[in-house]
């Protein structure tokens, strides 16, 4: 199998992957109950919780790559990813504790958006159609505010005991950012290492095109469950 056959499999299969469970990931059975019916601080629960749905939940997951793509140094990444963190955690700990709380759906279809957005500004869209480019690091924190809405929204949803509420979001909070921490050094250790091959510039335009169009799929899976949901 070579190089575009692998790219191509890997489409179908995150394709399937999206369209089978775009609509309630991250959160299983036996967490929701755990939401709903627990009471007072849990930290390492949440923790555990927040870890888990970072390293299951592949917006996030598809955006981040997107975001690291073509960063080549190390003390690049950590700035920008650091820029992500501190938009999601603000908004994740703002919306729940000022219970700040949006559609589901349409928050879940801004951050499909924001991984179409990084696949075409990777593919240097915004030069070629406007002359120029957005701030990336600006652009990065802005949408980590919205990824950390989302994250806020779906806890919300539980409507869990508000006892020990701060002490639960941190711990939730810090999961989030264990879970990663975890992902990206799989990221980046697999790109890098993809770096190494000629096939990484020849390929960095379909890559970035597949996940636009990961992007796309799942902006329209959330506006059609946003219109059904009427």
């Amino acid at each position: 199998m070579n190089m575009k056959q692998l790219i191509s499999f890997s489409l179908m299969l995150l394709m399937y992957g999206i369209s089978t469970v775009a609509l309630a990931h991250g959160v299983d059975g036996d967490t929701q109950a755990f939401l709903t019916n627990n009471e007072g601080a849990a930290f390492i629960p949440f923790l555990y919780i927040g870890a888990k749905h970072m390293i299951t939940g592949y917006d996030h997951l598809l955006f981040l790559v997107g975001v690291i793509f073509f960063l080549y140094r190390p003390k690049d990444i950590l700035i920008y990813v650091s820029f992500f963190t501190l938009g999601h955690s603000a908004t994740l700990l703002l919306g729940v504790m000022g219970n700040l709380h949006v559609n589901a759906f349409l928050i879940d279809a801004i951050i499909a958006l924001s991984i179409v957005y990084k696949g075409f500004d990777n593919l240097g869209g915004f030069k070629a159609c406007f002359g120029r480019q957005p701030n990336a690091k600006w652009a990065v924190l802005i949408f980590g505010l919205f990824h950390g809405l989302g994250l806020a929204t779906k806890l919300q949803e539980f409507n869990f005991n508000q006892d020990g509420l701060f002490t639960n979001l941190v711990g939730f909070n810090i999961g989030v950012e264990i879970g990663q921490f975890v992902a990206l050094m799989f990221v980046v250790a697999i790109i890098g290492l993809w770096r190494s091959h000629k096939s990484f510039l020849r390929f960095s335009t379909l890559t970035n095109t597949v996940l636009m169009t990961a992007g796309f799929l799942l902006f329209g899976l959330q506006m059609t469950a946003y219109i059904s949901s009427f």
